[in-house]
Parts: C-alpha cells; sequence; structure tokens
C-alpha cells in the first residue's frame, strides 16, 4: 500500500486489492472499514468507517463514500461521485462519473446511475426537516444529467432518459423523459439483463 494512503480506525482489506496514492480509509479511530477481494481504489477516493464493500469494489478518482453504507459486490463508483452515506446499494451496480446518492438512497442490483445523475432527500429544503431518499429497484437504467425527487421509488427494469426530472414513482419496465418525466412507452431491454 502506498504510503500516501491514510488510515482511520480498523480497516479490514480482502486479498488482491489495489489502492492509489492519496487515498484516505476510515474517519473515526473508533470505526471499522470492510473491503472484499479484487478491489481498485483510485486516487483522491474517500471511504468512511462504518462502511462495509464486497468484492470487486471499483472507484475512479475523487469518489467519496460516507458512513453507515453497505455496498455490494462488483459496483463502481465513478470519478468524483459521491454515496452521501446511509445508504444500501446492491451488486452489480454502475454509478458513473459525478453522480450524486443522497443519504438514505436504496440502490437495487443491477441499477446504472448516468453521469452527472442525482438523486435527492430533502423535499422542503429546511434545516432538520425528515430526509427520505429515493428506492431505485433492480435493473433500472438512470440516464445523465437526470434527477429523482426526494421518496421517490423506480420499478423494476425502468428507464429514465437523460435529463429527465422525475416527481412521481415509476411502474416497472416504465420508460419515461422531460420536466416533469412522463411515460413514453414500456422497456424493451429484456427483464433482469445485468450492467456487469
Amino acid at each position: 500500500m502506498p504510503r500516501s494512503v491514510i488510515q482511520h480506525g480498523k480497516v479490514i482489506l480482502g486479498s488482491n486489492v489495489v489502492i492509489d496514492d492519496n487515498v484516505i480509509l476510515g474517519h473515526r479511530e473508533d470505526g471499522v472499514l470492510t473491503i472484499g477481494d479484487n478491489a481498485r481504489i483510485r486516487s483522491g477516493t474517500v471511504i468512511y468507517s462504518d462502511v462495509n464493500i464486497g468484492s470487486g469494489f471499483r472507484t475512479g478518482h475523487n469518489a467519496l463514500v460516507r458512513e453507515d453504507t453497505e455496498i455490494g459486490n462488483n459496483v463502481l463508483v465513478g470519478t468524483n461521485s459521491v454515496v452521501d452515506g446511509t445508504c444500501k446499494i446492491g451488486n452489480n451496480v454502475s454509478i458513473q462519473t459525478n453522480v450524486y446518492v443522497t443519504r438514505f438512497t436504496v440502490l437495487e442490483d443491477d441499477v446504472f446511475m448516468g453521469p452527472n445523475s442525482v438523486t435527492t432527500n430533502d423535499k422542503y429544503m429546511l434545516v432538520g426537516a425528515h430526509l427520505e431518499g429515493a428506492t431505485i429497484k433492480r435493473g433500472a437504467r438512470i440516464g445523465a444529467n437526470a434527477t429523482i425527487l426526494p421518496g421517490i421509488t423506480i420499478g423494476e427494469d425502468a428507464v429514465i432518459g437523460a435529463g429527465s426530472v422525475v416527481t412521481k414513482n415509476l411502474l416497472a419496465r416504465s420508460v419515461v423523459a422531460g420536466n416533469p418525466a412522463r411515460k413514453i412507452k414500456d422497456s424493451s431491454i429484456p427483464a433482469g439483463v445485468s450492467n456487469k
């Protein structure tokens, strides 16, 4: 491990983990961070304590994963992306460049988050307000620059067009686009196709 990697607390690494320079692992001396086998963590990445990550994890440069987050196997957190804590991320999830996954968000297996897409969790934008993240079900695909409002559920295998603003729950296999997002058709992508 490069000498420029900073560790706080207990850091448990699996086998074949590659860590670049200028990475911070853990943020509390009494915290625990676990990263599974075959991870690749690129320079500038910060991963807080109290995070549990499966095998095959990859980051781009300058990624941030905050506390109380569970991440499955074969997950990418792209360059400059933020997973803002207390999130659940399944297996084979692809979080592309500049994505914001807000606190209390759930990304199920095989979800694809396109570049610059964001979830939100603060409906009234007030300090101390109740926060509620989005739930994005298995196999859903979120286009670049899409915004998902607080508490929204995106159904399995749904597709959200680039630049869309999702203001209502989406049924499984819906294809939507626009601001606000409106249904165009049902998805022609075969159900259960993995992003792996």
